[in-house]
């Protein structure tokens, strides 16, 4: 059973609740679903859960179709999504030791961006900025 979260959005800033505090390397934290950040990002804006799950839907489409593309997402302070190319190779498998030819493949990576690791590195708390058009 998975616990619920027991801290409050802060009044007036639009701010979403805070998780479970992370500790130290070993700490895997909680898993947090789609369902949750709807609930969480509808009760902050005062917008009704299907409304936040269409549009959170839609973006996570988005996503994807940029990156099926091949196009790189960047988004400031967050990260950067982008698509490279793997090439062929030799692998072996380690239970037979039996050489296997491996085929070129396109791979999704993600770079951290300076917010992000800030918080999730150095313990730094998270303050979301206001938001704005230009981003």
């Amino acid at each position: 059973m998975r616990s619920k979260p027991t801290d409050d959005a802060r009044p007036g800033t639009g701010a979403l609740p805070a998780r479970a505090q992370h500790g130290g390397a070993d700490d895997t934290g909680a898993t947090v679903t789609k369902k949750d950040l709807v609930n969480r990002i509808a009760e902050a804006t005062g917008e009704t859960k299907v409304v936040t799950k269409n549009i959170l839907q839609m973006f996570l489409d988005e996503i994807i179709r940029e990156l099926s593309a091949g196009n790189r997402l960047e988004f400031r302070d967050f990260g950067v999504f982008e698509v490279k190319s793997r090439r062929a190779r030799r692998a072996q498998n380690p239970r037979t030791l039996e050489k296997v030819a491996v085929p070129p493949k396109r791979v999704v990576k993600f770079k951290v961006g300076r917010v992000m690791r800030e918080c999730v590195t150095l313990d730094k708390p998270f303050e979301p900025k206001p938001t704005s058009d230009d981003d």
